[in-house]
């Protein structure tokens, strides 16, 4: 029995023995796990192929995976499916790669070391390109040996054994046998300090994988040794080539702290430069020399380096609240480097001679050119909107390439133009000096803008936008400015529209029938269309509106117009146009304001009398028997339709939003803003009030008596409601709402319109009562006007119209209610494309992660448009912007534009100009102050069938008043840049469905 016992214990012996050899062996030699896992890692591949994969799976958490957008790729491609984009390929995972990622290791692929947005123009030239860290690393050879060596002394002893090519770089036996020993003592013995033994690739997997990038538990240690050991293999059994990059991927990002101002900071390189203000080449270059140098600055350089690759350990403890710590450790380790061997007594006594020394102050980023810039910026901010990533520094630091529609290298050139614009030498070479041009003020303080779109497709692509104004704001899309004339061009689309709809409701009549029709006398439109139809004449859509455009206004400035609750009277550009008697088309033509002024009166009384549910043919006759209860019922449902659409305009508005919404539209007098600020904020005190007129009229002087009068006499309970809103010229409905949401702005629609029943009677119970008939009269006037207003903006925002509101004023129509250029130039591709609004497209492909298992490709998708203008209104709005470049005020432009063979490309546009200023009236409505605020000028315009666009100019604040400018300017800068602009428009495919010449006078470009 003892003899079996012990054959059995030698054979035991023997075993373990055996196993014991082996794995002594394998330990090594790593021929085993080298020979398995390069098999195995052969099979972790991924392909990218067309169409969605719904079975990708992407990483949850860990630093690199978010900061390169890999863990909220899953939302952000929701948002780009939801606005229009689609999946045109994705990465398809082998089963093996697969299988990893389930038994939950990090997916093994060569990762990147930097990454970061990139945007290229539409023919694939870089626009904009960031990659983080910026301070890297390129090759192994790059990196001094004596940083090497010091990294690996600290880290990773073993890493570079050259006897042995098989090597698992992600485990050194020894040291993790010893930390695993260390870890147990430590349980029964907390106060023994024990080491992780982690390696190169581990720490790595845990910067840019682990939760928190955090080693928190034995299991996750398991995972980081498991993910490090299949990359490790993914090239072969030969792992030396694969030890190198963990050198450099450590060094190029290995995470230190954030810093104020800046931001994350990852990487040697950009740790140097952020934490020192060391410049990463020098001192490579430092520490590229022999290792005998004693210099001062190679030490300082050394010392820097070893510090941070110290401080990694505990980044924000060492860089950020105890500095000193860092230092002292810092010394610690010179000790024992020079003690070790890896740096010389020279290099080690020079460091500790010398102590760190930090940034004062967060680095300064480097000086950007905001107008070379300018088109990647309107990417970039709509890359944040439809990605759902609101700030710029994460967006910038996504793992993503985007393929705009801009046109870089013409963008370029129309930029470096508007720059030179600067200069008053090329300005008077240009031939710019001059009448309505540059002849006054310095030319180096006006900002140009200049935006052009090309319709392909179903989109209306941008292909440059750029200004010479260097800074982050954009002239085009993000001011607010009257721009005069332009104004014009939404009135004559308005009119044609509603002579549109006349044709529609009346051309199939008899002519008897239509002769008997009763039409109100101040209805001039509805009028002109009966009398036309039923005189015989053409009865097609196109020749009415023809005819339409021939109809005859007088240019005279004599008359004084009863508008916006007062009287007005407006003046021409041109005095000779004052005796004459011009057609629309003319008065279009040569932007004739008086024309239009009248033109916007016959629209507003079209809406007065023809929007469902008018009060004023029921105000008209005072004998209708069913009046007290008709206007009962209209008080009501108007007063509902009314509320639903100021509720739609303050919805989204903040308290202090809402308020300053409403202002917009209430008119620089004190008895006006104090009947609307004391209606809003009924409990204001007399400080606040006085503090709120001083702020709206800051030139204004009051004495503290008359601003009390003023609080006193508008207080609460001292009008109606509807008093209320005539002095502060604002429907009283919107200003009842405004106050209402500031007590409840919670408020949803449903309660706003019980809360507001009584209201909505009380604001037409005044009219139900007959004497007073005048002033009665006039208040109906006012406020029919500003509800025909709602109904004019309802028509203006189909068009692309960008703001929530109108001044309600004939005014309107020569621009006292402000504009955009890019919007404007929205209506003009829309009449260019025969009625049709199509989307602005600035992206047309978005690539996600590439070289990833994560990699998807985005592209966007073709929308149809909306028909916003019958074609036949769309045509007779175009050929009046022919004739306003053929013969009108753009006719500078004529000729401009030639295609290499000789032939013309036919222009139109509009132009506009506008002198804005402040004007401050007293409390009995005299001016008092007129100040200026801008100088604008814009001419908005098409070129051929498929480009359109707005070239702008502007002056802001009082230097305005130096300048006399008008839209030639903008005209004759157009016509500077066609050379420039004509080889992109030659080149360009012509439009499928052109339209032809004979219906526009248009030939599509060949």
């Amino acid at each position: 029995m003892n003899r079996i016992i012990r054959r059995c214990f030698l054979i035991i012996l023997v075993i373990a023995a055996v196993l014991g050899l082996l794995a002594a062996v394998e330990f090594n030699t790593f021929y085993l796990q080298s020979r398995f896992l390069s098999q195995f890692a052969q099979k972790l591949s991924f392909s990218i192929k067309p169409g969605q994969n719904a079975s990708l799976s992407f990483p949850i958490d860990g630093p690199y995976d978010k900061r390169l957008g890999y863990t909220q790729l899953p939302v952000i491609i929701r948002n780009l499916l939801a606005q229009g984009y689609r999946i045109e390929a994705q990465a398809r995972l082998s089963p093996e790669l697969t299988d990893i990622i389930d038994w939950g290791l990090y997916p093994s692929y060569k990762e990147k070391s930097r990454a970061g947005l990139t945007i290229s123009d539409c023919n694939g030239q870089n626009l904009f390109k960031t990659q983080y860290p910026e301070r890297v690393y390129s090759s192994f050879e790059s990196i001094s040996p004596l940083i090497v060596n010091t990294l690996l002394f600290i880290e990773n002893r073993e890493l570079l054994d050259a006897h042995n090519p098989n090597r698992n770089p992600a485990v050194e036996w020894d040291r993790l046998a010893k930390a695993v020993i260390d870890r147990v003592i430590n349980i029964f013995d907390s106060g023994h300090r024990f080491a992780g033994g982690s390696t190169l690739a581990t720490q790595l997997e845990k910067f840019r994988h682990s939760p928190d990038g955090r080693t928190a538990t034995a299991h996750e240690k398991l995972r980081q040794i498991a993910s490090a050991s299949l990359r490790a293999y993914l090239n072969g059994q030969d792992t030396m080539v694969v030890r190198h990059q963990l050198v450099i991927d450590y060094l190029n990002s290995v995470p230190l702290a954030a810093i104020a101002g800046y931001g994350e900071v990852n990487g040697i390189g950009d740790g140097l430069w952020a934490e020192y203000g060391a410049d990463f080449h020098k001192v490579n270059m430092l520490l590229g020399d022999g290792y005998g140098s004693n210099d001062a600055e190679r030490a300082r350089a050394y010392k820097q380096i070893l510090s941070l690759l110290i401080a990694q350990r505990r980044p924000t403890f060492y860089l950020v609240t105890n500095r000193d710590a860092l230092d002292s450790i810092t010394n610690s380790y010179l000790r024992k480097l020079g003690k070790e061997g890896i740096i010389p007594p020279e290099l080690r006594n020079g460091a500790l001679g010398i102590r760190l020394s930090f940034r004062e102050r967060p680095p300064e980023m480097p000086a950007v050119s905001f107008v070379g810039r300018k088109a990647a910026n309107t990417v970039r901010r709509q890359l944040s909107a439809v990605l759902g990533v609101p700030r710029l520094y994460e967006l910038d630091r996504l793992d993503l390439s985007v393929k705009s529609t801009l046109n870089g290298k013409t963008q370029d050139e129309v930029s470096r133009l508007l720059l030179n614009l600067r200069d008053p030498q090329y300005v008077e070479a240009a031939g710019l000096l001059g009448n309505h041009l540059l002849e006054s003020g310095d030319p180096s303080h006006v900002t140009y803008s200049f935006t052009l779109y090309e319709h392909v497709g179903n989109a209306n692509l941008l292909r440059i936008q750029t200004d010479n104004y260097d800074q982050p704001f954009d002239i085009n899309e993000g001011v607010k400015i009257e721009l005069g004339s332009t104004a014009k061009l939404r009135t004559l689309v308005t009119y044609l529209e509603i002579i549109a709809g006349l044709h529609e409701r009346y051309a199939g009549l008899p002519q008897e029938n239509l002769r008997a029709l009763n039409v109100d006398r101040s209805d001039p439109l509805t009028r002109w269309t009966l009398d036309y139809l039923s005189a015989g004449k053409e009865p097609s859509l196109a020749a009415m509106l023809e005819a339409a455009m021939d109809r005859r206004y007088s240019a005279s400035p004599g008359e004084t117009f009863f508008t916006g609750g007062g009287e007005h009277r407006f003046q021409n550009f041109e005095i000779s146009d004052n005796s004459r008697i011009l057609s629309v088309r003319e008065g279009f033509r040569k932007s004739v304001n008086l024309v239009f002024i009248r033109l916007m009166r016959d629209i507003v009384h079209y809406y007065m009398y023809r929007v469902p549910g008018s009060t004023a043919k029921i105000f008209a006759d005072v004998k209708d028997p069913a009046r007290q209860a008709y206007l009962a019922r209209f008080a009501d449902q108007e007063g509902q339709v009314f509320l639903n659409r100021f509720y739609d305009k303050y919805r989204e508005k903040k308290p202090e939003e809402q308020l300053e919404l409403l202002l917009q539209s209430v008119r620089l007098t004190p008895k006006s803003l104090a009947a609307a600020f004391r209606f809003v904020k009924p409990a204001a005190g007399t400080g606040e009030f006085s503090a709120f007129l001083k702020q709206r009229i800051p030139s204004l002087s009051l004495s503290e008596q008359t601003i009390e009068e003023l609080h006193e006499a508008y207080g609460p309970g001292k009008w109606d409601i509807q008093d209320q809103g005539y002095i502060a010229r604002i429907h009283p409905l919107e200003l009842w709402l405004v106050a209402y949401l500031q007590s409840h702005p919670a408020a949803g629609r449903s309660e706003v319109i019980r809360a507001s029943a009584n209201e909505r009677q009380e604001i037409y119970r005044w009219l139900f009562t007959t004497h007073r008939k005048n002033a009665q009269d006039i208040r109906i006037r006012t406020l029919l006007e500003v509800e025909a207003f709602l109904e004019i903006h309802r028509v203006w925002k189909r068009h692309g119209y960008p703001f929530d509101s109108l001044v309600p004023s004939y005014a309107t129509a020569i621009g006292s209610s402000a504009d955009r250029p890019s919007s404007l130039a929205e209506l003009v591709g829309i009449i260019l494309n025969r009625g049709v609004r199509y989307p602005v497209a600035r992206i047309d492909e978005l690539h996600f992660a590439s070289g990833t298992p994560y990699e998807t490709l985005l592209h966007r998708k073709e929308f149809e448009g909306q028909k916003v203008l019958s074609s036949e209104t769309a045509s007779v709005a175009l050929s009046a912007l022919i004739e306003v470049a053929e013969r009108g005020t753009a006719q500078q432009i004529r000729g401009a534009f030639v295609r290499s063979d000789g032939t013309p490309v036919a222009v139109g546009g509009k132009t506009g100009t506008g002198d804005n200023r402040r004007d401050v009236f007293g409390r009995k409505g005299q001016l008092i102050e007129s100040r200026v605020l801008n100088r604008a000028a814009v001419f908005v315009f098409f070129i051929g069938d498929r480009f359109f666009g707005t070239i702008t100019t502007y002056v802001p604040g009082p230097a305005a008043a130096g300048y006399a400018f008008t839209s030639s300017l903008p005209v004759r800068i157009l016509k500077t840049m066609a050379p420039t602009l004509m080889p992109m428009i030659e080149t360009a495919e012509p439009v499928a469905t052109s339209v032809s010449e004979n219906q526009y006078g248009i030939k599509p470009i060949r």
